[in-house]
């Protein structure tokens, strides 16, 4: 499935859910909110080459991931708002591509996004359904890196006890967009979605390295409550 056809989606289930429900007026300032949702995570990755001594051209892809997550945030005034997402991380399998495309995963690595956004919530707080857009500033945390037994075999110079990688923690930018409908006075759907423009080094334990773009596109279906 395409990144827009699941952003329609989330869209379109935060506004099915509330076809029957009444007006209920939105968080204020100083309210707080949060709540609990599932964030899907797909790279949109665009690599650079293993430097040598590799096959010419080998690169990398990385497959998207599915977690549950929990938010919490809080009105600033009636319009501006600070959301941090947290989670336990996702598991990214890292895919072999370019001149060893169709090889299969080569490694692993868990990651765990750390997020502060701030939001701009549009119309007063007495509308049920407010869109917002949203910037936040993104620590990508990786750790559990495994080289699997298919990078030991591509990896001309694979060392004794097999290629280990590990993956530069790094920050981005984050923005992205929203929309946030009220069921009642207190509880409410939110769909969100966020681009990451994140770029990673990889350094394996032979001296090789590959830069890469990951930019993951980002997800979130949830049902909160404010208070």
């Amino acid at each position: 499935m395409h990144n827009n056809e699941i952003l329609c989606r989330l869209l379109a289930a935060a506004t099915l859910a509330l076809g029957a429900a009444g007006a209920h007026a939105q968080g204020a300032a100083g309210s707080w909110f949060g709540g609990i949702g599932v964030t899907h995570i797909a790279p949109d990755v665009s690599s650079g080459n293993l430097s040598p001594p590799s096959a010419p051209g080998t690169q990398i892809d990385v497959d998207s991931d599915t977690q549950p997550t929990i938010f919490i945030g809080r009105m600033i005034t009636d319009n501006w708002s600070v959301e941090v997402p947290i989670g336990l991380g996702f598991k990214q399998k890292i895919q072999g591509a370019g001149a060893i495309a169709g090889v299969g995963q080569i490694a692993t690595v868990r990651t765990l996004p750390i997020t502060v956004f701030a939001q701009y919530r549009f119309f007063e707080p007495t509308q049920r359904i407010r869109p917002y857009v949203m910037l936040g500033l993104t620590y990508t945390y990786n750790h559990d890196e495994q080289g699997s037994a298919t990078l030991n075999a591509v990896n001309p110079i694979n060392p004794p006890g097999g290629t280990q990688i590990d993956v530069e923690n790094r920050f981005s930018l984050t923005p992205g967009l929203g929309v946030t409908a009220m069921i009642n006075e207190r509880w409410f759907v939110d769909a969100q979605y966020a681009k990451s423009f994140l770029k990673t080094k990889t350094t394996l334990n032979t001296g090789q390295t590959i830069e890469a773009k990951i930019d993951p596109n980002v997800f979130r279906l949830a049902v909160g409550m404010r208070f």
